[in-house]
């Protein structure tokens, strides 16, 4: 397969690329596909876009999503592939690993009509999820993040955003992906009784202290993790990682997603971006690849 573009889950990569996964997740953390052992060196990334260039003559020249490393040519099962539905353009079908992840967060979250919801950490996979609530019959939605820039994505997919979390919010549902402390201590502030913060956000190596005493057991709130390796059990019986990925791929057909592709770089340049996206990330969302 020739690739086309692939996408960079900055939060996940970042860790990678600066050898911050624990010794205990080396095995847990492998990609599909992966080339080397953790900490390093490996060949890691998870969502590419390319186009069958041998196949049988039912496949030959489609073009499909598979989570791959970052690279321009491969030859994978066909199994490992899936076609992109209709009037999908390639480039925001990078898309589909973070959306997988939000779409799985969604269902570990019970969140359901109308509820009120808070995302916190607008980066790619938090905004996914806010886009997905949104979607949701009678929600009521707030975005949060530090970084005014991320406004501008969150208009363009009209989100309700604040940078400054509200302490008054009383929701139902908690999502946190801010990838920060401040945010998960946040997320407790925010959530009302007996209610759930789903912690999407992976911290690597890093330690977490959150205030567990104040009003968090008077309260009966539930901290949840998600993790898109498994899909939950009360799904496992009907669906599989195939079904959910197709699932995922027909969620991105919607144009106002493009805004979560703030940068684009071609294979060459990918050491330096990615050194540039751990250091600062700035305002970026999701730096896309170019093959």
């Amino acid at each position: 397969m020739g690739a086309l573009f692939s996408g960079i889950s900055r939060g996940t990569e970042s860790l990678v690329f600066e050898g911050k996964v624990p010794p205990s997740e080396y095995v847990t953390m492998r990609a599909p596909f992966q080339e080397g052992t953790l900490p390093a060196p490996v060949k890691y990334g998870y969502s590419s876009v390319g186009r069958i260039e041998e196949a049988d003559a039912g496949m030959l020249g489609q073009t499909v999503f598979c989570l791959y490393p970052h690279q321009d040519v491969y030859s994978v099962p066909a199994s490992a592939v899936t076609p992109l539905p209709a009037g999908l353009p390639p480039g925001r079908a990078v898309l589909a690993a973070n959306m997988e992840t939000a779409v799985n967060a969604l269902w570990d979250s019970g969140a359901s009509a109308g509820d009120r919801i808070v995302v916190i950490g607008a980066g790619v996979v938090g905004l996914l999820i806010a886009h997905l609530c949104s979607r949701l019959p009678g929600t009521e939605l707030l975005a949060v993040d530090r970084n005014p820039s991320k406004a501008r994505a969150a208009a363009a997919l009209g989100i309700p955003f604040t940078v400054e979390p509200r302490a008054s919010a009383d929701a139902d549902v908690v999502f946190h992906a801010s990838g920060s402390p401040a945010g998960l201590r946040a997320a407790l502030g925010m959530a009302g009784h007996e209610a759930t913060i789903l912690e999407a956000s992976w911290f690597g190596d890093e330690s977490v202290c959150l205030p567990l005493g104040q009003g968090f057991h008077s309260r009966r709130l539930t901290i949840r993790s998600s993790q898109v390796g498994q899909v939950p059990p009360s799904r496992a019986p009907r669906w599989d990682s195939a079904r959910r990925m197709r699932l995922a791929l027909s969620l991105l057909l919607d144009d106002r997603l493009d805004a979560l592709i703030t940068g684009e770089s071609p294979f060459e340049e990918l050491p330096a971006v990615m050194r540039r996206l751990a250091r600062d990330p700035g305002a970026e969302l999701c730096h896309r690849i170019r093959y």
